[in-house]
């Protein structure tokens, strides 16, 4: 029974993966009804990031004492890569399919399907709200170059991770409907703990050792790093990459346990 279980797991991933061009138009659908009526569509979150950005630089820059030419791109990047990426991804995974409920319960569809869905949602919100940091790349002169290519490894992983997430927090809430806040409570947390606003150089030495034992941080440096001109260190990236592998095995078991009672929960 279990192998049969996890076979039907993987099978349901298979058939996910191979209906990505429904997935891209769910998703795709999603953002066009969620800002249906509006004038400006999903670029209003363009216009609250560089409100928030041009704000949150100027007090911030004099509050840490730095340049403001060598901080406003920093923390625009660490704002758009947190807030869209990690956090939201995280966040919206949760009500995975809890979200999903009326597709569930309507028609037959892989439950991977919903997950792939969600990771084109933010993905297109994503590429509204990197549009502040490029354009303050742009005024203040900052260009990383090719080094920047070495990015998209990173963001390759925060894609499978957040799918990992889709599998088992999408589970996990749909039974547990607390978890949901406590996640959200935790990433509260994360987000002043983690260099977003502040920058890892403030710490001492022996500080920053400890910083690679933060997960954000590492997953951070990984796409972060390249776009600012410096490769993430070796730790950072062991530990990234360990850390998904872990989490993604996880989240397939956990999800092929749970998998055939999602519609129930739900």
């Amino acid at each position: 029974m279990s192998q049969s279980r996890y076979a039907r797991a993987w099978n349901d991933l298979d058939s996910g993966l191979r209906a990505w061009r429904l997935a891209t138009t769910l998703g795709w659908t999603d953002v066009r009804l969620r800002y249906r009526g509006s004038v400006l569509g999903p670029f209003w979150l363009t216009v609250s990031a560089l409100i928030m950005v041009a704000s949150m630089g100027v007090i911030y820059a004099r509050l840490f004492h730095m340049n403001l030419q060598d901080y406003l791109p920093y923390l625009s990047l660490s704002l758009a890569l947190w807030q869209v990426g990690l956090s939201s991804l995280l966040l919206e995974s949760c009500t995975c399919f809890i979200d999903a409920e009326a597709s569930v319960h309507a028609m037959k569809l892989p439950f991977s399907l919903q997950a792939l869905r969600l990771l084109v949602r933010n993905a297109i919100v994503f590429a509204h709200s990197i549009i502040v940091p490029i354009g303050v790349f742009v005024i203040y002169g900052v260009f990383p170059g090719l080094i920047s290519l070495a990015a998209l490894p990173g963001l390759a992983l925060w894609l499978l991770d957040g799918f990992a997430a889709c599998l088992l927090l999408g589970a996990l809430c749909a039974r547990f409907r607390d978890i949901g806040p406590i996640i959200g409570a935790f990433l509260q947390i994360a987000f002043y703990v983690t260099p977003i606003i502040w920058k890892p150089s403030q710490l001492s030495q022996h500080q920053s050792h400890i910083l690679v034992l933060n997960p954000f941080y590492d997953l951070m440096e990984l796409v972060r790093g390249p776009i600012l001109g410096t490769l993430p260190t070796l730790p950072a990236v062991s530990i990234a990459v360990g850390l998904s592998v872990v989490w993604c095995v996880a989240a397939f078991f956990f999800f092929a346990r749970t998998r055939e009672r999602l519609a129930f929960w739900v």
